[in-house]
C-alpha cells in the first residue's frame, strides 16, 4: 500500500484547495480562517462548486452537514447533488447549501432550550476542518444551534474556547514581551476498546442493549499475568487494525499507534495531536470506523467504560497542549526551564486553573458508564490532581523561596549491558496514576471514558486556563518591571495552588485521606459531579469569556442527568428481562436435570446415594429463591422512578437504590454460573467471549 497516495485522499484538504480553487479564492479563503471572518457568498459559491465536482469525481452522489449534537455520537441528513433545473436534471451544490442547514432541532438532546413544537435549528459550516467522503457521501463538518442561537452540540463552545484562550494567551505574550500572531491549541486523544467475537456479542442482550456485561462469573484467568499488555497481537486482531488504519488514513485521521492493552481482548490505538476541533472530528470518525471496520471480521468493538467487571475499563487519554506561531510550545522547558517564563507562566496558569476549577475538569467525565471505570485499581480516583514532576516543583519551590536552582544534568541511562546503545534519561518520571500528568511538553488528562466526545474536556481546559491568562495579563500589564513580576506571580499562585499537585499514587487508599485533608473534592458519581455546571462560579466563567449562556448551561446539566438516569434505567430493564426470560429458566431446567440423575440412581439402586444430587439441587434452590427474592426488589425500584419527578433526584435515586439492587442481583446470578454446567448457562461467559480468539 502506497501511504503517501491513500493517505488523506477522501478529504478535501488544503492542498486540493489550492489545486482547484483560483488563486484568489483560495487565499480569501485561508485569510477568512486566520481572521476569524465569515465568507462572502460569492467566494462560498466557488468553493462548493468545486468540492462538489471533487466529490462526484470520487464516486458521492449525495452530501450531508456532519454535526456533534448532545448524544455525544455524530448526526447526518443526506442529500443528493440533485437539482432539476430547464434541462432537467443536474448536479448542483451552492454556497448557500455548503454554509447552512435545517436539521430537526427539537428531535435532539436540548434540556428544554428546543420544545417539540420549536423544530427549527441550523447547521454551519466550520470551514477549520476539512470536509470528507464518508460512505459515498460528502461530510461538511458543522457546528449545530437553535433557531434562537443557542449552542446544540459539543463542537460550537469548543470553538468559543479555542476562540477565549487565543485571545488570553496572545495578550500575555504581548504583556511579557513576546510575538504572537497566533495561537493553537492541539490535543491527541488515545483511544481505549474491546474487541470481541460478533457470535458471542449476539448472544449477550446486555451487550447489544448497554454495551457492558451485566452479568458475568470472572473465569480462572483474568488479567493477573500481564501477559496481554504489548503482547503480540493476534492475527485477526492484527488484519483489524491494519484495515482500520487504512480507513482512518483515508479521512486524513493521524492513526500512528496501536498495541495490546492491560485487559485480555484490550487494545488502544493512539493518533499523532493535532488542532483541537480537527482532532475531535478525528476522533468521533475513529470510534465510528472502530465498530464499522470490526463486522467485515466478525467482531465487535466495545467503547463502554466498563464492559467487564474485574478486569481494567476503557479509557481516553486526552493529550492537550498549547501552541504559538505555528512552532512554538507554551508547555516544552527549553534548556533553561528556571528562566524561561513563557514556559513558567503556562504552567502556572494551568496549576491554578486546575485547582480553581477541579469540579469542571471532573465533570466532564461524569457518565453512567465511567462511574464503573473511576477509582477502579486501573484508572484514576474521582478526585481531581496534578503530576509535574520533581524538577519542575523544585524549581517552583526555588521561585517561592527566592532561591538559585541549578538545572539538573540528564544522566544516562545505565542499564548494565554495555552492547546496548547510550541514551539519556528524561529529567523526571511518568505517572500512569495521575488524572492530570504533565508528560514534558504536553499533558495527559486521563479521566475521560472511552465513548466520550473529547469536546467537552478540552472546552472547560481552555475556557479554566484563559480565566487565569487572563488574571495573569490583568497584573502584568501595569508591572514596571516585568521579570520581578513574574516572579512574584508565581510565587503567589503556586503557593496557592500547590495543593492540587501530587506526584504519587492515586491509586493508594492513603491518597483519598490525604486529598481530603488538602480540601479536594472528591466527586465519585455523576449525580454528585453535574450540578457543579450551574453553580454561580460556573455560571460566571462560562459567560466571562462568552463559552455558554446560562441557558445552555441548565440544559446541559439537564441533558447530562437525564442522560445517566436513562442509561441505568435500560441496563435495569436489560438485567430484569434476561433474569426473567434467560437465567431463571437455565437454571430450572439444570435443577431439573440434576434432580432427574438422583432418581435415575435410585431407581437403579436403592444403594447408590444420592446425598450429592440433592445438596446440589438444594443449593441450586436456595440460590433461585433468592435471585427471586432480589429480581423483585430491583424490580420494586424501577417502578418507583415514575414517582420522581426533578432529573437531579432521579439520578441519585438511581446511584443509592437501583444500582445497588442490580449488583446484589448480579452477585447471586454470578454465583449460580458458577454452579451450571457451560452447557445450560444461556449465553457466553466471559471466558469464552475474552479468550475465544
Amino acid at each position: 500500500m502506497d501511504i503517501q497516495s491513500v493517505f488523506g485522499s477522501m478529504v478535501f484538504s488544503d492542498s486540493v484547495m489550492k489545486e482547484r480553487l483560483p488563486r484568489e479564492i483560495y487565499d480569501e479563503f485561508q485569510n477568512s480562517i486566520k481572521q476569524g471572518k465569515s465568507l462572502e457568498l460569492p467566494v462560498a459559491n466557488i468553493i462548493a462548486r468545486e468540492m462538489k465536482d471533487w466529490a462526484i469525481e470520487k464516486g458521492a452522489t449525495h452530501y450531508t452537514h456532519w454535526f456533534q449534537p448532545m448524544t455525544g455520537m455524530t448526526a447526518e441528513k443526506h442529500d443528493s447533488f440533485i437539482t432539476v433545473s430547464a434541462n432537467g436534471v443536474i448536479m448542483d451544490f451552492s454556497g448557500k447549501e455548503l454554509i447552512k442547514g435545517e436539521p430537526d432541532a427539537s428531535s435532539f438532546p436540548s434540556g428544554g432550550l428546543r420544545a417539540t413544537f420549536e423544530a427549527r435549528g441550523y447547521t454551519s459550516w466550520d470551514p477549520t476542518s476539512y470536509a470528507f467522503i464518508k460512505d459515498g457521501t460528502l461530510c461538511i463538518p458543522t457546528a449545530f444551534c437553535s433557531y434562537s442561537g443557542e449552542a446544540l452540540d459539543k463542537k460550537t463552545p469548543l470553538l468559543r474556547s479555542m476562540e477565549a484562550i487565543g485571545n488570553e494567551v496572545k495578550r500575555l505574550m504581548k504583556a511579557i514581551g513576546d510575538e504572537c500572531d497566533s495561537v493553537q491549541t492541539t490535543i491527541g486523544a488515545e483511544q481505549e476498546y474491546f474487541l470481541v467475537d460478533r457470535a458471542a456479542f449476539k448472544k449477550r442482550r446486555d451487550l447489544i442493549f448497554t454495551g457492558r456485561t451485566l452479568f458475568g462469573a470472572m473465569p480462572p484467568k483474568g488479567q493477573e499475568l500481564e501477559d496481554h499488555y504489548f503482547g503480540a497481537i493476534r492475527p485477526r486482531v492484527s488484519l483489524y487494525m491494519k484495515a482500520l488504519d487504512e480507513e482512518l488514513w483515508k479521512l486524513g485521521v493521524f492513526a500512528k499507534t496501536e498495541h495490546n492493552e492491560v485487559a485480555p481482548s484490550q487494545h488502544e490505538l493512539a493518533p499523532i495531536f493535532t488542532t483541537a476541533n480537527v482532532a475531535v472530528d478525528h476522533n468521533q470518525l475513529t470510534m465510528e470506523m472502530m465498530k464499522k471496520v470490526a463486522a467485515k471480521f466478525d467482531l465487535a468493538c466495545l467503547l463502554h467504560e466498563k464492559p467487564f467487571a474485574g478486569v481494567n475499563g476503557s479509557g481516553k487519554h486526552e493529550n492537550w497542549s498549547v501552541g504559538i506561531n505555528d512552532k512554538v510550545n507554551l508547555f516544552k522547558p527549553g534548556d533553561n526551564p528556571r528562566k524561561n517564563y513563557r514556559y513558567l507562566l503556562s504552567i502556572c496558569a494551568v496549576i491554578s486553573a486546575v485547582d480553581e476549577y477541579q469540579e469542571l475538569l471532573r465533570l466532564t467525565c461524569a457518565s453512567a458508564g465511567n462511574d464503573h471505570r473511576l477509582g477502579a485499581n486501573e484508572a484514576p480516583p474521582a478526585i481531581i490532581s496534578m503530576f509535574i514532576g520533581d524538577e519542575l516543583c523544585e524549581i517552583f519551590d526555588s521561585i517561592c523561596q527566592g532561591s538559585e536552582y541549578i538545572n539538573r544534568d540528564r544522566a544516562a541511562m545505565e542499564t548494565g549491558v554495555h552492547v546496548l546503545p547510550q541514551f539519556k534519561r528524561d529529567s523526571t518520571d511518568r505517572n500512569r496514576t495521575s488524572p492530570f500528568a504533565y508528560t514534558g511538553n504536553k499533558f495527559e488528562f486521563r479521566m475521560p471514558g472511552s465513548s466520550f466526545s473529547v469536546a467537552d474536556s478540552t472546552t472547560v481546559l481552555n475556557t479554566i486556563v484563559a480565566d487565569v491568562l487572563m488574571r495573569f495579563s490583568d497584573e502584568l500589564e501595569n508591572a514596571s518591571d516585568i521579570p520581578l513580576a513574574i516572579e512574584k506571580l508565581i510565587a503567589r499562585e503556586y503557593t496557592a495552588h500547590k495543593r492540587i499537585v501530587f506526584n504519587g499514587n492515586n491509586y493508594a487508599p492513603e491518597w483519598l485521606e490525604e486529598a481530603k485533608k488538602r480540601g479536594l473534592l472528591n466527586l465519585p458519581s455523576v449525580s454528585d459531579a453535574i450540578p457543579y455546571l450551574i453553580s454561580e462560579k460556573s455560571i460566571k466563567l462560562f459567560k466571562r469569556h462568552k463559552i455558554f449562556t446560562e441557558n445552555e448551561l441548565r440544559s446541559r446539566c439537564e441533558i447530562y442527568l437525564e442522560n445517566y438516569c436513562k442509561v441505568v434505567n435500560i441496563e435495569a430493564l436489560t438485567m430484569i428481562s434476561m433474569t426473567h426470560q434467560e437465567i431463571i429458566p437455565a437454571i430450572e431446567k439444570y435443577t431439573a436435570q440434576i434432580c432427574n440423575a438422583g432418581k435415575v440412581k435410585k431407581e437403579l439402586s436403592g444403594s447408590i446415594s444420592t446425598k450429592f444430587e440433592e445438596n446440589y439441587a438444594n443449593r441450586l434452590s436456595d440460590n433461585m429463591l433468592t435471585i427471586s427474592e432480589r429480581l423483585e426488589i430491583l424490580e420494586k425500584c424501577v417502578a418507583k422512578i415514575k414517582e420522581i419527578q426533578n432529573t437531579l433526584d432521579c439520578a441519585r435515586y438511581y446511584k443509592s437504590d437501583v444500582i445497588p439492587a442490580m449488583d446484589s442481583l448480579r452477585e447471586i446470578c454470578d454465583e449460580q454460573e458458577t454452579l451450571v454446567s457451560r452447557e445450560a448457562w444461556p449465553f457466553p461467559s466471559y471466558g469464552e467471549i475474552l479468550f475465544s480468539f
